[in-house]
């Protein structure tokens, strides 16, 4: 590891512990620094609600004054109740296609977080991903904390315990084979994130709408390696919010995904010849094996900044 990650991981990786909720609300009234948080939804109805009650109970209804100002799920096209259940809870509900309607949704994570920077107005935006079970609200006031008590710091990743059923730590796997590989090969300075994927973050405003979002599964790994490059490793860090739990996606399911990682991290290291964006996938049928070809997310947002409505915004 770099002599300069070591006294990175020292100097700014904290616990959730590190900053009592207390210490926030006084960082909070004495900045008047507005935070957003965002929930990227599709077909969650399971887990969305009590993500929503929590972060309303402990963020918002319940301090002297509210930590978070704004509590927004988007909905990028659910089949079930995840948009009904996400207002009963508390949440504003926006679909995706109802935010910048000129530009047509392309479907993925990224598109809702890149278009979630129009719904929302927070000066630092949380993204907190919808199927989290056992949810603690540590896991926003944990990484907003440092971007409310030091100014330096502009991007803040959660890290956590995956456990993979009754394995503890044998989650993300496509960490652990795809992201970590490439990030310690070509961005070594980023080989101290313990969790590079995880769909837990905090950034600043000023600093989101300055980056392309990959529209899909790449979108983690795209705007960590574009933050590093926009504004140096001391402007990130990460906080330990304790034990992470979710559902888990199937093997073909994770291949997509890091398939999409891969070509995120083509396109930063050359904007040359691209791989070839397929991935051909086997399942066995009653004759044996089929291939399945998969195309292979492409497209990426560009930052908000540039984006006429989002300016007008800003002039308004």
């Amino acid at each position: 590891m770099l002599e300069e990650v070591e006294r990175w991981l020292a100097a700014r990786s904290w616990s959730a512990a590190d900053r009592p909720l207390d210490q926030l609300l006084d960082r909070k009234r004495a900045t008047g620094t507005t935070v957003s948080v965002v929930l990227p939804a599709l077909d969650e109805e399971a887990t969305v609600g009590r993500i929503v009650e929590v972060i309303r109970r402990d963020l918002i209804d319940g301090p002297a004054i509210p930590l978070v100002d704004e509590l927004v799920v988007i909905d990028s096209g659910s089949s079930d109740g995840t948009a009904k259940v996400a207002a009963a809870a508390g949440a504003r509900v926006v679909h995706r296609d109802e935010v910048l309607p000129r530009i047509p949704a392309l479907p993925g994570k990224g598109e809702v977080l890149w278009r979630s920077l129009l719904a929302t107005t927070g000066e630092v935006v949380c993204f907190v991903d919808a199927d989290l079970r056992d949810f603690d609200s540590a896991f926003v006031s944990g990484i907003v904390g440092p971007l409310l008590t030091d100014p330096q710091v502009q991007f803040v990743k959660a890290m956590y315990d995956r456990p993979l059923g009754d394995a503890p730590g044998q989650g993300g796997r496509v960490t652990e084979l795809v992201a970590r590989p490439l990030l310690n090969l070509h961005w070594p300075q980023l080989a101290g994130f313990v969790q590079p994927l995880g769909g837990e973050y905090a950034v600043r405003r000023s600093l989101l709408e300055r980056l392309p979002f990959p529209v899909g599964y790449g979108v983690e790994l795209g705007l960590l390696v574009d933050a590093l490059h926009t504004v140096g490793l001391d402007a990130l860090a990460q906080v330990d919010v304790g034990v992470r739990v979710h559902r888990h996606q199937d093997g073909q399911a994770l291949g997509r995904m890091a398939a999409a990682i891969y070509r995120t991290a083509q396109l930063r290291l050359s904007r040359g010849h691209l791989v070839r964006p397929e991935l051909t996938q086997f399942e066995r049928g009653p004759d044996g094996f089929v291939p399945r070809t998969h195309p292979v997310d492409t497209e990426e947002r560009p930052p908000m900044a540039g984006i006429e409505e989002y300016a007008g915004r800003r002039v308004a």
